[in-house]
């Protein structure tokens, strides 16, 4: 293609962009919170071990270890539909009726409590992005039943429906509740502060959403909160993110290359994500080990591929800095 079409990347052109002010926030999830992640991690890792290591046969239910960081909503309707698709005979069914008995215990959620006090504190408009549609249906009841106005947008939506929303956004409501499809085709340079309430495990798409806020005609300053369970899955990809590929650090244009050469022979991120995640053995310890190994090998690549002069002139020109600020 390249004898017919020329690829400029973003961070090719002297565009002038904000700050990026970057707050990952911990949160310590409640007892009936942890038995649950506890409950679900462990029967992911059984149904692993029965399938005698095959991830491709994996890959649904570790969905299911996501979900568990973002709501217990999320994860209900998961097991709802597994439940329907496994064999009336099969053993596996009273184990997900367990996983069901762990979620009735849970009365609160600590993401959203911490959620809807940050919003508070802000008191500017905020967009909220959630992977899971179910999670986004119980925090706009969340914040209703806290009286506050939130309205949602996700893919489904016709054309007319996402525009009135976003007007309702930009007119009257403080809160945007967006699905993935709140990180493609919108722009909302007039709000600028984002909370990721959950993350994806492919940093494309976490760029994607801050693009959203993070653009041409943004004026001020882009905050953006990172919530972050700790004891869980969500830990490690926060400091993959964050710590060893410096997502939120990188020039713009700089991440899609980065993994395009890390993906080769070794499929996504997400998916190896997965197979370690699995092959961890239920050690934290081993688990942390190998995600820094992925994120060592990515920042190699980085730093093999990188011309310290052409970056340096990228940023110089763009006119990038972050701020980051980590609190307890």
């Amino acid at each position: 293609m390249s004898s017919i079409m020329i690829r400029n990347r973003r961070g090719d052109g002297g565009i002038s962009f904000t700050k990026r002010i970057v707050r990952n926030i911990p949160l310590v999830l409640s007892a009936e919170e942890q038995a649950l992640y506890n409950a679900v991690t462990g029967f992911v890792r059984e149904r692993y071990d029965e399938s005698g290591g095959d991830l491709t046969s994996m890959l649904s239910l570790v969905t299911l270890q996501r979900e568990v960081c973002s709501s217990r909503d999320a994860v209900f309707v998961t097991l709802v539909n597994l439940f329907k698709k496994t064999a009336e005979d099969s053993p596996m069914r009273p184990k997900i009726w367990e996983l069901v008995e762990f979620i009735r215990k849970i009365e609160s959620n600590t993401k959203a409590q911490k959620t809807l006090e940050l919003v508070q504190q802000m008191n500017e408009k905020v967009i909220i992005f959630t992977e899971y549609r179910a999670t986004q249906e119980y925090l706009l009841q969340f914040f209703r039943n806290n009286n506050m106005v939130a309205v949602p947008y996700r893919g489904g939506m016709n054309r007319g429906k996402k525009d009135w929303m976003m007007d309702l956004f930009r007119g009257r409501a403080q809160v945007l509740i967006a699905t993935e499809a709140g990180g493609e085709g919108i722009n909302l340079q007039f709000c600028h502060h984002m909370i990721n309430f959950d993350l994806p495990w492919n940093p494309m798409r976490v760029e994607q959403r801050i693009g959203r806020v993070h653009r041409l005609g943004q004026t001020e300053d882009v905050h953006i909160y990172n919530l972050c369970t700790v004891g869980t899955i969500e830990e490690h990809i926060v400091n993959l993110l964050h710590e060893k590929i410096n997502l939120f650090e990188l020039v713009i244009g700089e991440l899609d290359h980065i993994l395009e050469r890390f993906e080769k022979g070794e499929g996504s991120l997400e998916q190896q994500l997965a197979r370690v995640l699995l092959q961890s053995g239920g050690s934290n310890a081993d688990l942390s080990k190998q995600i820094n190994e992925l994120g060592s090998s990515i920042v190699k690549l980085r730093n093999e591929t990188a011309d310290p002069a052409a970056i340096l002139t990228q940023m110089t020109g763009l006119g990038q800095k972050v701020e980051v600020e980590i609190r307890p």
